[in-house]
């Protein structure tokens, strides 16, 4: 297991981590690498800091947005990298009930809760359980009862793993130990094919593997419908440039699509391709979850980020793959209440090419 040193201030590979006295909050950055295919992560917020993939002329480029010390991982807004939960996405209204007792949560996105609330797991300090360099870092984290309002105690693994030479799995598994509670992890990761600095990503060409959407309010909260994509400015069924029709949609892209599923066991439902055609990397997706929240980064506004180059909106996509938002308050939409005994899991496999 790798640890990092108390007290004391390091560089690596251009991020400055700080380290704070206590052993049970000690921020680490944990390198896992195979060949040229490199990818980092820190504990706090069991955060992916970069993912380092050659180019089709074997350029290398860190494609993942992401600031350039641990210290702007902390109150960060974006949540870049970040391992969101106890319940990703929106919850309506900061509130559900279940089995008759209404929760109140932090109502920390316009009057609902957003990504686990004003202290969510992307703002903790995970504990490093295993570390091998060439193959995986397991983190976990023990969630109290009422923390952020949300009922029971969770205990939290996530595994980021190392599958071959160009595949990166993130493995998220949770117990409910002590009351039926809503559970709904999302890794948060922005990505640029091109590189993080290399500008916006409204010409890469994204197909995703859904047909419907939930669509949303003005506040970003599902309706509860289901509704097709096919001839909208939401349908990607075919490839087509990000910003192909940002016409239509002049805001960007911040909504769930509901995944066709193709998958079976190990093979899971393949989520999305995408390309970058002036860097010929590839990015393909799979997951076993019913969702992907695909979002264009419309709230990024001259962040300072890597390097201090500044991101600025649609500097990076996210594809998060999830259970539906506001599922706890649509009875309609998969559950993602976890009873005591009972366990969650997650996994999502990225596969990294170029051509």
């Amino acid at each position: 297991m790798a640890k990092a040193p108390s007290c004391l201030s390091l560089f690596i590979l251009g991020f400055a981590l700080f380290t704070v006295c206590k052993a049970s909050e000690e921020i680490g950055i944990y390198e896992l690498q195979t060949g040229y295919f490199s990818v980092n992560i820190t504990n706090y917020g069991a955060t992916v800091l970069s993912v380092i993939v050659p180019d089709r002329n074997g350029k290398l480029d860190d494609i993942v947005l992401g600031f350039g010390s641990i210290d702007g991982y902390k109150n960060d807004s974006t949540y870049f990298g970040a391992l969101v939960g106890r319940v990703a996405n929106r919850i309506g209204g900061a509130q559900f009930t279940l089995k008759g007792k209404v929760y109140k949560l932090p109502a920390n996105d316009h009057g609902n809760t957003l990504h686990g609330g004003y202290k969510g797991f992307s703002d903790v300090i995970w504990t490093v359980k295993e570390h091998v360099k060439d193959s995986h870092l397991t983190l976990t984290y023990d969630s109290h009862d009422g923390e952020q309002g949300f009922p029971g105690e969770v205990s939290v693994t996530v595994t980021y793993l190392l599958i071959g030479e160009n595949k990166f799995g993130i493995k998220m598994e949770a117990k409910s130990l002590t009351k039926p509670t809503p559970i709904n992890l999302a890794s948060h990761t922005y990505w640029n094919l091109g590189g993080h600095n290399s500008g916006n990503i409204l010409s890469h060409i994204i197909q995703l593997q859904a047909s419907r959407i939930t669509p949303v309010d003005d506040k970003l909260i599902p309706t509860g419908e289901i509704s097709p994509v096919r001839g909208t400015a939401y349908d990607f069924l075919e490839p087509r440039t990000i910003g192909s029709k940002f016409n239509e949609l002049p805001e960007g892209y911040d909504i769930n699509y509901v995944l066709d599923r193709t998958g079976s066991g190990i093979h899971f439902t393949k989520v999305a391709s995408v390309w970058d055609e002036k860097s010929g990397r590839k990015l393909e997706m799979r997951t076993d979850q019913p969702g992907v929240q695909f979002y264009t980064s419309n709230m990024l506004k001259d962040t300072v980020g890597k390097g201090g180059f500044v991101y600025k909106k649609c500097a990076g996509f996210c594809l998060e793959t999830q259970g539906f938002p506001d599922s706890v308050n649509h009875r309609n939409f998969p559950s993602q209440i976890v009873n005591p005994g009972q366990s969650y899991r997650h996994v999502m496999v990225y596969r990294f090419t170029a051509i």
